[in-house]
């Protein structure tokens, strides 16, 4: 119900804007691109699903293969006494287990590509044991919560752009933005925990603290590391642990003697029924996000943040890299034209421009996750998980603009 409302209210309150536009400042082209933006996003959302198609296939193809093969049981029973506890609803030997695990795996490592085929699968699978098909169950909403809280250890894009846009050292936003990342995605695991009247255990803190020192440690390394360097080696490492768990998967369907190719096929046909079903879902979330975006609320809504900041004599220079928080949620598209934009304007190395990058990866794109990840089986009422992934989000936006404080205040 609550995506519901806000559908609308992206509608509404775009319409509103733009009209009192028309009327006051006698803009004739809001509404114009407000149309033009409709189209637009619609063919975004179909070239969207046309791309997912081949990735699924290619992941869901190897992920088969590494069903047959056990290795996703493997991992599950490596992770099974963590998540047996934050999805207590899901069988302990459940098949939905191993692609949570590798879900939240190629996430860490910033392969989105690789991600949102395998989160696909696993929200199918879950959906396997939801009594109720119409509505999210416990571990679905969990299961998104975490992916909209942006967890990701090696942000190669936000750097790449951050190289090509002129940054004297593109990789100076690595640490400060895993630690802005862990802070969204403690707060959206906690939030859902809550929620769900989930105890936490021995167990469970045992793992949350090693997850804290793994972070630790990975910031210990890169610290290490030659600032030039960081780029080009998170590149590699990510690429070498991929290649990895690809050889990984072959070799032991290998050993279980199963026909690769023939398994292979049967996993990648999936992804095209899946492709399709998320269709409208894009296009529906993505036309409303258009339509609230030109009509121009977003620059209101900054404007009005930096009047009230300045009212309490609080410092401003924040203000300005918020339009690129406020879109992540929206369109990962748009928070990455945002952040162009604002370092074009500001400068790759001025404090906007770093805050701006950190804000990129501090975040999912809460709402194209919703879309796609519900959308793939069905699910209409998503209960309160859009609220527990947006609070996910502020915490991060929070924890961005007190470590950018810190790093380059």
């Amino acid at each position: 119900m609550v995506l519901n409302y806000i559908w609308i209210a992206f509608f509404l309150i775009g319409f509103l804007v733009a009209l009192i536009k028309l009327v006051f400042l006698g803009d004739m082209e809001v509404f114009p691109n407000m149309l033009d933006s409709t189209f637009d996003m619609s063919k975004t959302a179909f070239e969207i699903s046309i791309y997912l198609t081949g990735v699924m296939s290619l992941w869901l193809g190897l992920m088969k293969i590494g069903e047959k093969g056990g290795m996703l049981n493997a991992m599950a029973r490596l992770a099974s006494p963590f998540f047996t506890r934050l999805f207590p609803g899901i069988p302990k030997d459940h098949p939905a287990m191993g692609s949570i695990v590798m879900n939240f795996s190629a996430n860490l490592l910033g392969l989105d590509n690789a991600a949102t085929p395998i989160g696909l699968r696993a929200m199918k699978e879950m959906q396997e044991v939801n009594e109720d098909k119409d509505t999210a169950s416990n571990a679905q909403i969990m299961f998104l919560v975490l992916n909209t809280s942006g967890l990701t250890i090696i942000p190669i894009a936000i750097m790449l752009d951050r190289s090509v846009l002129g940054a004297l050292n593109p990789t100076d936003v690595f640490l400060p933005l895993l630690i802005a990342t862990f802070f969204s995605t403690i707060t959206g695991l906690l939030a859902v925990m809550f929620k769900q009247r989930i105890k936490i255990d021995g167990v469970i803190l045992s793992y949350l603290f090693g997850a804290a020192a793994f972070i630790s440690l990975i910031i210990y390394s890169f610290s290490q590391v030659e600032p030039e360097q960081i780029g080009p080696v998170s590149k590699v490492a990510s690429a070498v642990i991929i290649f990895s768990m690809i050889i990984s998967f072959i070799l032991m369907g290998l050993r279980k003697k199963i026909n690769l190719y023939a398994t292979f096929i049967d996993g990648a046909k999936e992804g095209f029924d899946i492709a399709i079903k998320i269709i409208p879902y894009l296009v529906a979330i993505l036309v409303a996000i258009g339509v609230f975006r030109t009509s121009g609320t977003l620059d209101y809504i900054t404007d009005g943040i930096k009047f009230l900041v300045a009212a309490i004599g609080a410092d401003t220079a924040f203000v300005d890299a918020l339009p690129t928080a406020i879109l992540k949620p929206l369109s990962g598209g748009g928070a990455r034209g945002m952040m162009i934009d604002t370092i074009n304007t500001y400068g790759a190395d001025s404090f906007t421009g770093r805050l701006s990058s950190i804000f990129r990866g501090a975040t999912e794109t809460t709402f194209y996750i919703i879309a796609v990840y519900f959308g793939s089986v069905n699910i209409r009422n998503t209960r309160y998980a859009v609220g527990a992934g947006l609070l996910a989000d502020l915490a991060g936006i929070i924890a961005a603009i007190f470590v950018a404080y810190l790093f380059f205040g």
